[in-house]
């Protein structure tokens, strides 16, 4: 059975078939969560692998490298959030991350993924909550996946990396997951 879980942790420690990567249109190693991941897998290792696609990438994609020296994870599934200081309304780009890394995941045979808060830190842009968004859009995209593949189990991991994220993260969670509290 296919389910969801948030928590607070960060998404490159956790033990699945694929971490996923908040990625920039380059597929160049960045910064936060980015950045965490191109070191954990091995700069130059991943830095040829995302150089083997054609960039850059628009948002809402997302592609499969090897996870190289990552021992946690058999692959990164780098998604490519929007950046909403450019795009204010990219709601359906922030998704299509999300649902897009998902079926990645299911195209490589596997069913276990974290995720990151795509777009929630640099790339919130003035949106008043970018955590609750990026929240609202991964658990829309688990719910369209599931509904889409029902016979296919996923195992979401979201991962909000700071106590302040995870207080954020959890209300919109618990909202969109129907939990009485």
């Amino acid at each position: 059975m296919s389910n969801i879980t948030l928590l607070n942790a960060s998404c490159a420690d956790q033990t699945v078939d694929a971490v996923v990567n908040a990625a920039n249109g380059g597929l160049w190693a960045g910064g936060g969560i980015c950045g965490v991941i191109f070191r954990k897998a091995g700069m130059r290792e991943l830095t040829e692998a995302c150089e083997k696609y054609d960039t850059p990438l628009n948002d809402g994609d997302a592609v499969i490298t090897p996870a190289f020296n990552m021992k946690n994870a058999k692959a990164i599934i780098h998604a490519v959030g929007p950046n909403f200081g450019i795009t204010p309304t990219a709601f359906e780009e922030l998704f299509k991350a999300y649902y897009n890394s998902l079926m990645v995941l299911k195209e490589n045979g596997y069913h276990s993924i974290s995720f990151p808060l795509i777009s929630s830190s640099i790339f919130g842009g003035n949106l008043e909550n970018p955590v609750a968004e990026s929240t609202r859009q991964c658990i829309r995209a688990y719910k369209q996946f599931v509904e889409d593949f029902p016979d296919y189990e996923v195992d979401v991991k979201l991962c909000a990396f700071t106590g302040s994220e995870m207080e954020k993260a959890e209300k919109e969670f618990d909202a969109q997951m129907g939990v009485i509290v």
